[in-house]
């Protein structure tokens, strides 16, 4: 099948990249000409530019027209572009940068979490107890459903027991996510309605958790144990796929994201997808306020016979202008719950080394299909032994296909091995790191004592990949954490924890530059997202995705970069967030 799709469906793809932003043709070639031959809508001047352009790294002044920049330069350069009907703000100052991007998120998820009984803003179990109770009074029957709680709060395991939320109610169905969405915390009503009980087998790549002496459920599914919650949590609405996705838009809008990679998105048998369909429903009620693209997700549960099924959603979102062409493998766990594949054992364990969630035959023989139709491959990898995994099927896929143009990327690599982290730059795959895991709180203490020292050398190795020749792009993930660059720039700088002043770094030799952390947030996440031609940085012909900041990022204190906030955000030349009027 492959054999007689790929000469026709790899030129196709190709084409629809292009026509989506995706590489400059025709799309790019089209912007009609010089700065003179034309007037500017809005001229923004006075201003400390820097455009993420190599070989122009900082102006004065840009103008835009069409909802594309028209110039960047001196404030008398760009005076030329202006025209009788053109607005002029002066900026007094302040910065004007490219928008950001985000190349791992999860909007369904979190717009519908937060909507629901969020846990998120809990620093404490007693702070957990409160919000549930209030969300039972408020829920008059059936299950209370919510997500957010932290796995650092319930030492030594990251895993809460049932006990706890049977204090609050034994009598209606109690279900929490976590905040990474890797388990659910159960109380004893939910284990009887879904009659999860000491005799019910873990599923494939899932775990029960377990009291080691009697055998019985203490509340904790993991991994894909979680589906057997399933009957017990109410289904969204299509009504709150759309609203989640919008919340999304206006959320990352105010932090100054006007990009952002949708991490996972389910494709069911037949190749439909519904999530594709509300993304188009959002578009065309402009609410769509960011430029996106969808991963599908690679089902663990089927084989290569899935392929055909990824094709037809990708080629339906194609039809309606949406850009689908990355398909998403979960290559293992997290570390806490020892569900992350390692190299070697667990600290403490003499065979528990976690289990990849695909087998590597498997998962190469994938990768080499999907990057054989063109498409890009996106790896959920945590421990040193899954981004081996994953490096490895980009490898095979390189010598089956050679190095073409798709752009594989591989997202959270929380520990690192060091012979594979020059693998990123030889391999020409993208490192996706959350620079605000990179420090030392709760859950990265489960991690370190999980691991051990020795391991504990290798996490987050951002300026190891980059000495290496690698690329990085950030990527939140969130709701996991939060979605703020401001916060993540700060820690990428620092390895600190900018909520805890003062606290140990994380290795900090494996920092990065201002310079290289914008790099990062920006054109990097352009790239992997295909739309480097079109965002990421300030240069005539792309899209104004531009922000202004409330202070100058390169005078600041690094410890002091998280509390930047956003003044104004502008996607295709119009205000998403904050007003002219109020700079002018």
């Amino acid at each position: 099948m492959l054999g007689s799709t790929l000469p026709a469906s790899l030129p196709l793809r190709r084409l629809a990249l292009a026509f989506l932003g995706g590489s400059c043709l025709a799309a790019c070639t089209a912007w009609p000409g010089p700065a003179s031959a034309r007037n500017a809508d809005l001229i923004l001047t006075n201003a400390k530019v820097y455009t993420v352009e190599p070989g122009q790294p900082w102006a004065e002044a840009v103008a835009i027209a069409d909802g594309k920049v028209l110039a960047a330069g001196t404030a008398a350069e760009v005076e030329k572009t202006k025209g009788a009907a053109t607005r002029t703000v002066d900026l007094r100052g302040r910065v004007l940068m490219p928008a950001f991007g985000d190349a791992h998120v999860h909007p369904l998820f979190g717009g519908i979490s937060y909507s629901r009984c969020s846990l998120h803003n809990g620093q404490s179990v007693d702070d957990y107890r409160q919000v549930i109770r209030g969300c039972l009074a408020k829920t008059p029957s059936g299950t209370v459903y919510g997500v957010g709680w932290k796995d650092g709060l319930f030492p030594p395991d990251g895993i809460p027991s049932k006990t706890i939320l049977d204090e609050i109610s034994t009598e209606r169905p109690l279900i929490f996510e976590s905040t990474g969405g890797h388990s659910i915390w159960l109380n004893s009503k939910a284990l009887e309605l879904l009659g999860i009980t000491r005799d019910t087998p873990d599923p494939a790549n899932g775990v029960i958790n377990r009291d080691p002496a009697t055998g019985e459920p203490i509340g904790g599914l993991q991994e894909s144990a979680m589906a057997l919650a399933t009957p017990l949590i109410p289904a969204p609405t299509p009504e709150d796929i759309q609203n989640a996705i919008i919340y999304t838009a206006h959320h990352f809008n105010e932090l100054g994201i006007t990009s952002w990679h949708d991490a996972l998105i389910d494709v069911d048998p037949g190749g439909s997808a519904p999530v594709i369909d509300a993304y188009k429903a959002v578009k065309d009620r402009s609410e769509l306020t960011s430029h996106v693209t969808l991963a599908l997700k690679w089902n663990n549960d089927r084989a290569l016979d899935q392929l055909a099924d990824i094709e037809r959603a990708s080629a339906h979102a194609r039809e309606l202008g949406l850009h689908a062409d990355t398909v998403k493998f979960f290559v293992d766990g997290v570390i806490p719950q020892k569900t992350a594949a390692m190299l070697e054992p667990y600290e403490g364990t003499a065979d528990e080394t976690g289990e990849t969630q695909i087998p590597p035959d498997l998962l190469d023989a994938a990768v080499t299909a999907v990057d054989g139709l063109g498409m890009q491959v996106h790896f959920h990898s945590i421990g040193d032994r899954a981004t081996r995994d994953a490096l490895d099927a980009v490898e095979a896929a390189r010598k089956a296909d050679g190095m073409q143009d798709t752009r594989p990327m591989i997202s959270h690599l929380n520990a690192v091995d060091p012979a594979d982290q020059p693998r990123f730059g030889q391999l020409g795959v993208t490192a996706v790191f959350q620079p605000l895991w990179a420090s030392i709180e709760p859950y990265m203490l489960l991690t370190i004592d999980r691991i051990g020292p020795k391991r504990a050398k290798y996490i987050y190795p951002a300026r190891s990949v980059l000495e290496d020749g690698g690329r990085l792009a950030y990527g939140s993930d969130w709701p996991v954490a939060s979605a703020n660059p401001f916060e993540g720039i700060q820690v990428a700088l620092t390895r600190s924890n900018p909520y805890a002043p003062g606290s140990e770094q994380l290795l900090p030799e494996q920092a990065v530059s201002l310079e290289e952390a914008i790099k990062a947030y920006t054109i990097n996440v352009a790239y992997v997202l295909h739309l480097e031609q079109q965002t990421g940085s300030i240069a005539p012909g792309k899209s104004a995705d531009l922000i202004v900041l409330d202070r100058d990022l390169f005078s600041l204190d690094p410890y002091k970069i998280g509390e930047t906030k956003v003044l104004l955000t502008l996607f295709e030349g119009k205000p998403v967030f904050g007003s002219l009027e109020k700079l002018d």
